[in-house]
């Protein structure tokens, strides 16, 4: 009988020590469910990290900047999926700009360019100079190489697109004179022109057409890492996961190669 009691007694003290780790079990797992729905939404409509693998833009945005992208109010989906939906924002003329890569063929899932033309812009560059609606576009931040006087890039629309010296899409080539007006470039209702900073050495617009609304996703807003990495191709590019965990622990042995003052630089 006391044997009974006693074992009674153990039951009545397993119980809420029992109940007491399947409330904690339980709190963790509601916890984990709002990180994750929190990292959603951030992630899907809020903001985004980019590493910049190419030197396109610069010397606005140099190869290694690592950049927290806005998407407030211009794109929402949601992570790890290819489904999104456009919002209410606009991109404006000679904004910087992130967006979903034209040449998925690539490898990349986004591009980051300037926004030169917006819909019903007339565009035109002579010398280098980038006109838009007869206006000279003031670009203190556009690099120029040699030649820039008479190379197809730097004067555009050219004659004829098989001008361009390689990269031009077959998608591009075969629309390419339809919006040709006047010897400028019109910009189509609902898509954009797009061009690098680094003018001579910069794939874009030129090369590949506009970019639909559809597929802008944000704009950078700051810069909170920029690592010059020995190799830069075979650590920023996608598919070199590895390289880029051997550059962020290589930073600890070599802290030089982080630019300190781009740090918190904003765009």
């Amino acid at each position: 009988m006391k044997a009974d009691t006693a074992e009674a007694l153990a039951d009545e003290k397993r119980k809420p020590a029992q109940s007491t780790a399947n409330e904690r079990i339980w709190r963790e797992v509601v916890s984990w469910f709002w990180v994750i729905v929190a990292f959603l939404l951030i992630e899907g409509t809020w903001v985004q990290a980019r590493v910049i693998p190419s030197g396109s833009m610069e010397n606005t945005v140099l190869i290694g900047d690592h950049l927290i992208v806005s998407r407030f109010g211009y794109d929402a989906g949601v992570p790890f999926t290819d489904w999104h939906v456009p919002l209410w924002r606009n991109p404006q003329r000679q904004q910087i700009i992130v967006f979903r890569a034209p040449l998925p063929e690539e490898g990349y899932p986004d591009f980051i360019k300037r926004c030169i033309g917006v819909p019903g812009d007339h565009i035109k560059v002579v010398g280098g100079e980038v006109f838009v609606n007869e206006v000279r576009l003031n670009e203190p931040y556009a690099v120029h190489g040699f030649g820039a006087d008479t190379s197809a890039v730097e004067n555009y629309p050219p004659s004829s697109i098989t001008m361009l010296d390689g990269g031009v899409t077959h998608e591009w080539a075969e629309d390419f004179s339809n919006h040709v007006v006047n010897g400028e470039i019109v910009v189509p209702p609902g898509e954009y022109f797009m061009m690098g900073d680094n003018r001579d050495n910069s794939r874009d617009s030129r090369f590949w057409g506009f970019v639909p609304r559809a597929d802008i996703i944000g704009t950078p807003l700051i810069i909170y890492m920029s690592i010059d990495a020995p190799d830069p191709d075979e650590v920023w590019g996608p598919g070199f996961a590895v390289q880029r965990f051997e550059t962020y622990a290589s930073v600890f042995v070599h802290p030089a190669r982080v630019r300190w003052k781009r740090l918190f630089h904003t765009l």
